[in-house]
This record gives C-alpha cells, structure tokens and sequence, in this order.
C-alpha cells in the first residue's frame, strides 16, 4: 500500500512536468466535492461523489495558492512515505506553512487550508490521508473481548482498565486475533461509554462498546466498518435524541457530505440506531428532562428530514415529525435520573432483547 501511494503522488509530479514540458498552464484534475455533487446511492445505501469535476491551474489567479498548497501538502506526505513516519494533521500545518521566498505570503496561514489540501490530495491520488501518512488525534475508547495485534503489540480490549484502549486513526494494520462479542454498542458520549465500561456492560451483554466525542471520528468509523465486514460484528448507535444525535447516526450509515469520497471505506449501511428515540421519551417518562431546541437545531432536523436517505424511510419521518412536535430535545444522561445503572441493567437490556431499533 505505501508504494502504491508513493506511485500516486510520483504520478501527480510527472504529469505537472509533461504540461510545463509542453507548454501548457500546469492543472490538476479531480472531483468536485461539495453537496451539488453528492449522489445517494439507493442500491449501496451510500453516499458517493457525482460525475462534475474541478480543474485547478497554476496560471489562474483564483487558483494559484490553493494549487501551491496542494503541491506543498504532496511534498510533505511522500517525504513521510519515504522515511516510514506518520505526522498529525497540526504537523503537517506547520511543516507547510512558510513565506515563499523574495515575498511576503505564506503557503498556509491557517491550518483550514492545510487540511482541505489534504482532502483534495486524497481525491487526486485515490487514497485516504492515513494511507499518505497524515493522521488525526486519538478521540475514542474501546472495551471488550478482543484481542488485536497493532505493530507487533499484543492488546486485550478487555484488560486496559478504566480508560479501554484509545483508538488511533489510522486502523489499516490492525490484526483481529480473537473475538468474542455478539455486536457492538457505539455511543457518542464517552461519559457514557465510562458508565457502561464501569458497569461491564461489554461482559454481561457479550458485546464491545465504543465511543468517542461528539462526531465520529474517522479512525472510528473505519474500525467499525472493518469489524463490521470482516468478523460480521451488527453495530448499535446510542446517541442523545436530539438532531445532531440523528445526525452522527446519519453520517455513520451512509457516510458524510463532505467526505463523500470516502463512503466506501467509512460508511456502514448496516448500523442501526438503537436510542435516544422519541419513544423512548414517551416509555422511559423523560419529558420532564426536555431541552427546548434553538434555531439550528430545527433547522438541522428539518434539513435532515429533506435528505434522500432519509426521505422514503416511514420509521425515521416518524421520530423526525414527533421531535418537531415536542419542539425539544433529551440527552442521553437524563436516564440517569431513574438510576445511575438504569441505563446498563434496564435500558440497553430491554431494547435489545425486543430488537427495538431504528434501521
């Protein structure tokens, strides 16, 4: 994989030499990200980008830095191919961000460019950022039954004591050793993965649990997807029954708008959402814990209902129609007030033994 990547940015080079070789205003061809040119895949269930594509050329004023700094990101990734190191995101900022010479501008002044410079290496060479050696910040938590080989280190998910094993992001070398676990229960909230993890949830449901902060991370959703495909492990979602709950659950099934180019390695059509619903606000007696939604929230749900994916599913316009009604939100901690394990002996026992999810 390391030397098909340093092919593709090799390849990259080359071409820029044959159009300066010619004569022609060096270009750079790929994709155009952005909504207008997401398309939902009913068959694969997935997001994936359109057929528009955007043309960057170094002799246009409109497109000469953004063309110097795509450039500067390629430089840093096969400088890191060839010495077999990984950089974080904030690295590659700082090794890109310099004055270019007999002048007063910086390739980069804010790491923003550094990063969409990387997504747009990612869709001229056809590999993730992790395959090119940029990493992100480690965001997430891991618990159960199973044991994995990482860069020659033996790791038991269920011997790593509070804190469960951190996720990195880049997950491609990860070894399945042994399994035992029946599914896997996601959440969005690692409060909430330490009250499951205190409770052992993982050992008397045999399942994994697993977190991170808020928005999935990409190194997460790549775990889940591997482990999903490969040891056919079903994947719950657990998030707060709010819209950006629904939201994290969205991006997770189908993939997201602006990593659509990604959706064949990070999305998982076969996750399900397990709660906070709307019902379970009705079942479980949490009105009383409501958080009125603000405007971006209505807006958010409104959006979301509007989705294609989103639009033809009965179940999903349902909990989209009952939170506009309520005009209000609950987080996942209200349950909490019935018990501080209602959550791990109560909640996630009855919803699964009834398979009460949302596909």
């Amino acid at each position: 994989m390391k030397s098909k990547a340093e092919g593709a940015l090799e390849e990259l080079g080359k071409k820029l030499v044959k159009d300066i070789e010619k004569g022609k205003n060096p270009s750079i061809e790929f994709s155009l990200r952005g909504l207008s040119n997401v398309v939902y895949d009913e068959k694969t269930r997935k997001l994936a980008l359109g057929s528009k594509e955007a043309t960057r050329t170094f002799f246009n004023v409109g497109h000469a830095k953004k063309f110097l700094q795509t450039l500067e990101v390629a430089k840093v990734s096969k400088n890191l191919l060839d010495v077999e190191k990984h950089a974080s995101l904030r690295d590659v900022f700082y090794m890109a961000k310099r004055t270019i010479p007999d002048s007063s501008i910086n390739i980069v002044d804010e790491q923003t460019e550094t990063d969409k410079a990387i997504e747009d290496l990612e869709l001229i060479t056809d590999f993730s950022r992790e395959q090119l050696h940029v990493n992100a910040n480690k965001m997430g938590s891991v618990a159960g039954k199973v044991v994995i080989e990482d860069k020659g280190d033996t790791i038991d998910w269920s011997k790593l004591g509070s804190g469960g094993w951190s996720i990195p992001s880049n997950v491609e070398e990860i070894e399945f050793k042994k399994i035992h676990g029946k599914f896997i229960i996601y959440m969005e909230k690692a409060a909430v993965w330490e009250r499951l993890h205190e409770d052992k949830v993982w050992d008397k449901l045999d399942c994994i649990i697993m977190s991170s902060q808020g928005q999935t991370t990409r190194g997460i959703r790549r775990l889940l997807q591997r482990m999903n495909k490969e040891l056919k492990l079903p994947i719950l979602v657990l998030c707060d029954g709010d819209p950006y709950g629904f939201y994290i659950y969205s991006v997770m099934k189908f993939g997201s708008i602006s990593l659509a180019h990604m959706a064949d390695v990070l999305a998982v059509p076969e996750v399900r959402y397990l709660g906070i619903t709307t019902d379970d606000i009705v079942k479980y007696d949490l009105k009383k814990h409501f958080i009125k939604m603000n405007e971006k929230d209505i807006a958010r749900l409104k959006q979301m209902a509007d989705y294609d994916w989103f639009k033809k599913n009965k179940a999903w316009q349902r909990q989209f129609k009952m939170m506009k009604e309520f005009g209000a939100k609950v987080e996942i901690q209200a349950l909490s007030s019935r018990g501080i394990s209602f959550i791990s002996d109560v909640y996630l026992p009855e919803k699964i033994k009834n398979k009460d999810w949302i596909d």
